[in-house]
């Protein structure tokens, strides 16, 4: 027997097999014929199912009483190989264990079609009739409504605005706004003017004035000794615009240059600090005497004078809608009963939501603060209220009975803020004015604004006069300057009010706390306004 090389005999047909295999996996797969398929193997005849003859074959089998034959269970197909589950070879056991494992693996795919074809529960069928409503969390129902309804008199539990609400700060109120008010001049600190202006002549050297504010433009003047309408012409232009800058109307600004130019005309002078000097002064004389009131409104002094003729002084606000009436109507009840006098508000504001309630709070907040223990047992401050929907003319001629009746010192009238072309609004406003004849009408205005300003006031007293049909009809006695806290020096818009209506500013709302209420400095506007 000779010797044979398998090695190099094997790692040809190795390198054959792989050769074949790489170009196997090249090819792409083919599908099989319908000759080498099943389905070639069976006719189209086997593939119909008589409906008439299986029916025949089960009336029958009910008709002998036989039970139909289990079907054949088929062949399960395991690791590509066909395994016979119906009988023969293999032993029982494994047949038994395939067919058990043939049964799970196919009640396992096929239960969800036959748990599909079972009938639903009814849960599942209410479901269906209808969708559900979404229920908001927080969302409240009419079970609700009655623990959310707090415009009913109900009992204050505490929990509002009892004592056990008020903190240390609240408490210091007390006792600090006895007397007259403070003046709101402490905003503006009065700057000092260095006159230097003859040293500043004398240097010619110098090449610009140390001098600054709205008064610098005043050296254009300089050596003339007559002051003609020419040359103050661009001067008082410069002015016109520096006060409408600090929020004076523009129409007020025209009239207040033109009255200054009309003052100074014709005027001999000599030096440049004299023309200056009287420049400055006559438009300072004229602010002046715009804001300064034609009469004297002491409020404190009213009110004793109506209490020793036993009747309720009375004070009605009035103006349009946000400016902060309410608000600032709560101060002044404080302020007056710093001051010891008993208070009652009419809830007139029929109209806003909110606006009784507004009250309701403010009226408990006063009387924790000032409780009756602390005024012999006497209510110093007390609510009128008729709901919402009613006259508002009707609530105040009720509440000032009340108050004459009850002997309370001063009534604070409440009304709905309306713009100035609301005239349904502005004929409520006249009635509620002609029929009560509040001893002040006070309006009530933003001190933001500028030229609207003096639109509102003048169509507020045009109404008063237009739909009350008497020989003199009652106007604004007075206004309430609110958010004065927020405009810094511009301050022009009190020149604006008190310059159409001709009343003076009685009351300044720097704050939203009830000590935040201030008299008006006249001094100290005319600083800020040409500073």
């Amino acid at each position: 027997m000779r010797d044979f090389d398998f090695t190099e005999e094997f790692q040809r047909l190795l390198k054959k097999a792989e050769a074949s295999a790489k170009n196997q996996a090249l090819k792409p797969r083919q599908m099989r014929t319908f000759g080498e398929s099943q389905k070639s193997q069976k006719s189209v005849a086997s593939l119909k199912v008589d409906k008439k003859k299986e029916k025949e074959k089960e009336n029958v089998g009910k008709k002998k009483g036989k039970a139909p034959a289990e079907p054949t269970p088929p062949a399960a197909v395991i690791n590509g190989g066909t395994v016979n589950t119906g009988g023969g070879g293999g032993g029982q056991d494994t047949i038994q264990r395939n067919r058990e494992e043939f049964f799970k693996k196919m009640t396992g795919k096929g239960s969800k079609k036959i748990t599909g074809t079972s009938p639903k529960p009814e849960k599942e069928k209410e479901k269906k009739k209808g969708k559900a409503p979404t229920k908001w969390a927080h969302g409240g129902s009419t079970k609700d409504a009655k623990i959310l309804d707090f415009s009913g008199d109900k009992e204050s539990n505490g929990t509002m605005a009892g004592e056990e609400d008020l903190g240390d700060a609240e408490r210091a109120w007390v006792g600090s706004m006895s007397g007259e008010l403070k003046s709101v001049g402490d905003m503006y600190e009065e700057e000092e003017e260095k006159e230097e202006e003859e040293e500043e002549i004398q240097h010619q050297d110098s090449k610009k004035s140390s001098g600054f504010g709205v008064f610098n433009m005043f050296k254009g003047l300089v050596g003339q000794k007559t002051i003609t309408a020419e040359a103050m012409a661009p001067v008082l232009d410069k002015m016109r615009d520096h006060l409408i800058g600090k929020n004076v109307a523009a129409d007020i600004a025209d009239q207040l240059c033109t009255s200054v130019s009309t003052k100074l005309e014709g005027k001999v002078l000599g030096t440049f600090s004299g023309v200056t000097s009287t420049i400055r002064q006559a438009i300072r004389d004229s602010l002046v005497q715009i804001l300064t009131p034609k009469r004297r409104i002491d409020i404190l002094r009213d009110v004793m004078e109506a209490k020793s003729q036993n009747r309720p002084y009375t004070i009605t606000f009035c103006g349009v809608n946000g400016v902060g009436k309410s608000t600032n109507l709560a101060k002044i009840c404080f302020w007056l009963v710093e001051n010891g006098f008993r208070v009652l508000i009419a809830a007139c504001d029929t109209f806003r939501a909110g606006a009784v309630e507004q009250l309701r709070t403010h009226a408990r907040r006063m009387a924790a603060l000032h409780p009756p223990e602390n005024h012999n047992g006497v209510k110093m401050v007390q609510l009128y209220e008729k709901g919402y929907g009613k006259d508002a003319a009707g609530i105040a001629m009720e509440a000032i009975n009340f108050a004459r009746e009850q002997r309370i010192d001063v009534v604070l009238v409440d009304t709905a803020g309306r713009m100035q072309d609301n005239e349904p609004l502005m004929r409520a406003l006249s009635k509620l004015i002609k029929v009560n004849q509040p001893e002040l009408v006070l309006f009530v205005g933003e001190a933001l604004v500028g030229n609207d300003s003096v639109d509102q006031l003048t169509k507020f007293n045009q109404a008063l006069a237009d739909f009350s049909s008497m020989e003199n009809p009652r106007l604004i006695d007075g206004i309430l300057l609110t958010k004065f806290d927020t405009i810094d020096d511009k301050v022009g818009a009190s020149i604006s009010m008190t310059y159409t209506t001709g009343q003076p500013v009685v009351f300044v709302g720097t704050g939203q706390t009830y000590t935040d209420l201030k008299a008006l400095n006249v001094q100290a506007v005319v600083n800020a306004l040409l500073k």
